[in-house]
């Protein structure tokens, strides 16, 4: 249809023409050829070579018509009139044909340019990608977006699994898809703007990709392809590094621990040994005995809490905590933690404070007392000896919450946000503290899988940590 109405309207504009140079303006031969010449030349470049040729035809006819003798008939009388009209023939033909050359090239370098840019967009659009879903699907969904796709299907050959993108569906090409990445074959349907290819990595196909809804040129088609297969390949690339990543964390953390259990296992071990050395040595004093076997008692339960502190502390290597919650007194927990830490804590005064509105909860006795004494651990070991430490405990908002306040240098205020991710330390004292970065992650999880918090507000000379606890929490477990 829009072929027969630009036919119709350059045959209308040859018309008008004639109308115009010989009834209103009555123009010279020379002036209407000129004319007609400029209106093919238009019709050239605007709609191409058969508007422009069937414009030509009519511009000659109308040309002898009207301009050469015998006038308001087809024949000519003068043979040099034959050659001119000829002349104007060749010559309108021959600029329509270079005028739509011209377009056609016009059009080309545009689309060139349409097409590297996508190509681009496409290229950024694949460093942009981020690990919500797999990888693969939202390679299909950018490249449908960028280049205006009907429908994308990308077969993965390592996952065996299909992702499709667009708003068409492509259907029935499974096999196709399996069988491009297989074999590292193409197929075309340029009647339905149809496109399988398989793409490479080198020489070797690792997947293949389906494309629907406009034609593109067999280097575009090609170059999408490879930036595909640079897409899935960064995508297994940054995969494994994660997978060494993890790993590599994991080991660590089990390095860390066994170093931490053996340097906390030698403080008992001793003591259990002194002990025992001296009932050997000194067999017949009964008060020494007594001394000596009660020693050995608080240092072998002291030992039995350290080994249920590392299982803990294992478990809390895994994704999920489980929380074994009983009704527990929360002042008697800390005082038990202190107990413990006496001699850690015994070079300073340390003031506990217990609000009368608190009344027992619910919360895990020994996973909290775990938190906790990673709190005082921290306090102790960034502040200076003699300086107090304060702890109150009291209720605020519905929860319980305990506070463990230290004299310490403070934390910068960037270094608040990040001092409960695992392994992270403050370069200031990564190098003059001993330490692993995992006490304050582990206080956290511990808050986080009772449902409440663990924060930090800190300036020169004080920093405070602020445990807090549900009053109410549903069920037995968390």
């Amino acid at each position: 249809m829009q072929r027969v109405f630009r036919l119709v309207a350059s045959i209308l504009g040859v018309v008008v023409i004639t109308f115009l140079v010989v009834s209103l303006i009555r123009v010279n031969a020379t002036t209407a050829g000129f004319a007609y010449l400029l209106y093919i030349l238009v019709v050239a470049s605007t709609w191409g070579f058969l508007p422009a040729l069937t414009s030509s035809i009519a511009a000659t006819l109308t040309f002898n018509f009207y301009f050469f003798p015998p006038i308001g008939t087809l024949t000519i009388a003068d043979p040099q009139n034959w050659i001119a009209l000829f002349t104007f023939l060749a010559t309108s033909l021959i600029a329509s044909q270079l005028s739509t050359a011209a377009q056609r090239r016009t059009l080309d370098a545009v689309a060139r340019q349409d097409d590297l840019e996508r190509l681009y967009a496409f290229g950024r659009a694949i460093l942009l990608i981020d690990s919500a879903e797999p990888f693969a699907k939202q390679l299909a969904m950018r490249l449908a977006e960028t280049f205006d796709l009907n429908a994308v299907a990308l077969y993965d050959a390592q996952s065996d699994r299909i992702y499709l993108a667009g708003p068409a569906d492509v259907a029935g090409i499974d096999n196709q898809l399996r069988e491009a990445a297989r074999q590292g074959t193409s197929f075309a349907d340029p009647n339905q703007k149809h496109i399988i290819t398989a793409v490479r990595l080198g020489s070797k196909p690792i997947a293949s990709l389906a494309l629907e809804g406009r034609r593109m040129n067999d280097s575009v088609v090609q170059s999408i392809a490879n930036l595909v297969a640079i897409g899935l390949e960064r995508a297994k690339t940054e995969e494994l590094e994660h997978e060494v990543e993890v790993a590599r964390r994991s080991d660590r953390l089990r390095t860390t621990l066994i170093d931490a259990m053996a340097h906390e296992f030698k403080t008992p071990l001793t003591s259990i040994r002194a002990a025992t050395s001296a009932l050997l040595a000194n067999p017949e004093e009964e008060a020494s005995k007594v001394r000596m076997l009660k020693i050995a008692d608080e240092e072998a339960s002291h030992l039995e809490e350290l080994i249920e502190n590392a299982l803990d502390l294992a478990q809390l290597d895994s994704s999920h905590i489980d929380v074994e919650l009983e009704v527990s007194n929360l002042a008697d927990t800390v005082n038990e933690v202190l107990a413990a830490m006496n001699s850690k804590t015994a070079d300073r005064k340390v003031e506990f404070v217990c609000d009368k509105e608190v009344h027992p909860i619910p919360f895990d006795r020994r996973l909290l007392k775990l938190a906790i004494k990673q709190i005082l651990d921290n306090a102790v070991k960034y502040s200076v000896s003699g300086t107090p430490i304060d702890i109150r405990a009291f209720p605020v908002n519905g929860t319980l919450a305990l506070e463990i306040t230290d004299h310490g240098k403070g934390i910068p205020a960037d270094e608040q946000r990040r001092i409960f991710d695992r392994f992270y330390r403050s370069p200031s004292v990564e190098s003059r503290i001993p330490g692993s970065g995992l006490g304050l992650s582990i206080a956290y999880r511990i808050l986080q899988a009772h449902g409440g918090d663990l924060n930090v507000r800190s300036r020169p000379g004080e920093t405070t940590f602020r445990l807090s606890l549900p009053i109410e929490i549903k069920g037995e477990k968390r």
